[in-house]
């Protein structure tokens, strides 16, 4: 996968399913510690957040290699992976500087008349 539409279109699906997998992994997490009542849900969110967490450090990598990334930016998007809901916000702010090869768009005023 070298083409960067393509790239950037996995890694911002790949990096909102790991922020949703987190999701699920915590509500389970909850339901198993707090009222106690069982462990199914992290029986399911688990191995669907440990196969999701291996795709987006993958998809992290591939993004690296399209988009030129340094090692601290590819380092950070790793660091993402690690609290909840950070690989949403990593995406947001690298599309928004342009890291996932689509510059920032411009404002452009319009001309009064």
């Amino acid at each position: 996968m070298t083409d960067p539409a393509r790239v950037r279109t996995w890694f911002r699906i790949v990096a909102f399913a790991e922020a949703c997998s987190w999701l699920g992994l915590l509500i389970g997490m909850y339901i198993k510690y707090v009222p106690e009542t069982t462990e199914l849900g992290v029986k399911i969110f688990g191995p669907i957040h440990g196969g999701i967490f291996i795709a987006y450090l993958l998809v992290s990598l591939t993004a690296r290699n399209a988009f030129g990334w340094s090692w601290k930016t590819t380092l950070l998007a790793f660091a993402a992976s690690i609290p909840p809901f950070a690989t949403a916000i990593f995406e947001v702010v690298a599309d928004r500087k342009g890291l996932l090869g689509v510059a920032p768009a411009a404002v452009v005023p319009e001309p009064a008349g």
